[in-house]
């Protein structure tokens, strides 16, 4: 009766994110593993110059976790996360673990922050991880306190973790919160 009901919560699951429903974490297997990986839409279109940043950002967590997979958005679909660009300074606003809107601020790239690294602590807002301050050029969350010369858009091993932790199977739901990075 488990692995029907796994089944069917898999399938309903799919369906919702097909029909434009957020995303929930899916249900995991006795070994801890994900069933199948919970797939999370971002919408682009608003990052201007970012674009290729964001898709970056995007491609390094899709490399770093195997619970979460990032996609753009397709025509007519509800995206889980929203990026635009503006003249502020880099933030997030999650209204639930995996949803929210990412501010790709001009403010810290004219200060010699690199795109890429923004884009992917950003999205890691998102994927549940707040802040680490000060930290070091390792950890993607440590943001800007690393300095301008940081260019690693890499998750560390803990960060990575906690990121397969939130998506692994809890069917959590982050309280939300604005990162002002």
């Amino acid at each position: 009766m488990a692995k029907a009901a796994r089944v069917l919560l898999t399938t309903l699951l799919a369906a919702l994110l097909w029909t434009g429903g957020q995303a929930v974490a899916a249900p995991q297997e006795a070994a801890g593993r994900p069933l199948v990986a919970t797939v999370l839409t971002y919408d682009a279109s608003g990052s201007a110059e970012f674009a290729s940043a964001v898709a970056s950002g995007a491609a390094i967590w899709n490399e770093s976790v195997t619970s979460v997979d990032l996609v753009p958005v397709q025509p007519g679909q509800r995206a889980n996360i929203r990026i635009v660009a503006d003249n502020g300074w880099p933030r997030a606003q999650t209204t639930s673990l995996g949803n929210g809107t990412v501010w790709m601020g001009r403010q810290a790239v004219d200060q010699g922050y690199n795109t890429v690294r923004i884009a992917a602590h950003e999205l890691g807002h998102i994927l549940g991880l707040p802040d680490i301050k000060p930290g070091p050029c390792s950890s993607l969350m440590s943001g800007s306190t690393a300095g301008v010369s940081c260019t690693n858009a890499s998750p560390n091993s803990s960060e990575r973790s906690r990121v397969e932790s939130a998506f692994g199977g809890s069917l959590a739901v982050a309280a939300p919160a604005t990162y002002l990075d």
